[in-house]
């Protein structure tokens, strides 16, 4: 049905950038909402960034600044551009979306992505 692949973690020293991509395919109908959380270890997983479909961004405190959410609609893709990454960035991060996908009718999705690693040490 509908997949989310996700790209671009990796290893970083404190003050490098990294961009996370996030493609979504399969029976799409409409992505309503897509967006990035993490997850470190000993803590809740928290929201990142989205975007809805309308354009509206939001961003957590923390990333504020440093963080860039984007989305190409025609790709089903989302983007996070971190930059000024900090050791307090260090997480797995996944992909969200959700939406309507073809079922009999219309369905409602809301999907996570498997994750990947963002390392920020020295």
């Amino acid at each position: 049905q509908v997949q989310l692949v996700e790209s671009g973690g990796g290893s970083v020293q404190p003050g490098g950038s990294l961009r996370l991509s996030c493609a979504a395919s399969g029976s799409i109908y409409r992505i309503n909402t897509m967006g990035w959380y993490r997850q470190a270890p000993g803590k809740e997983r928290e929201l990142v960034a989205n975007v809805i479909s309308g354009g509206n961004t939001n961003y957590a405190d923390p990333v504020k600044g440093r963080f860039t959410i984007s989305r190409n609609n025609a790709k089903n893709t989302v983007y996070l551009q971190m930059n000024s990454l900090k050791p307090e960035d260090t997480a797995v991060y996944y992909c969200n979306a959700d939406g309507l996908k073809y079922g009999y009718g219309p369905e409602v999705f809301d999907l996570w992505g498997p994750g990947t690693q963002v390392t920020v040490s020295s």
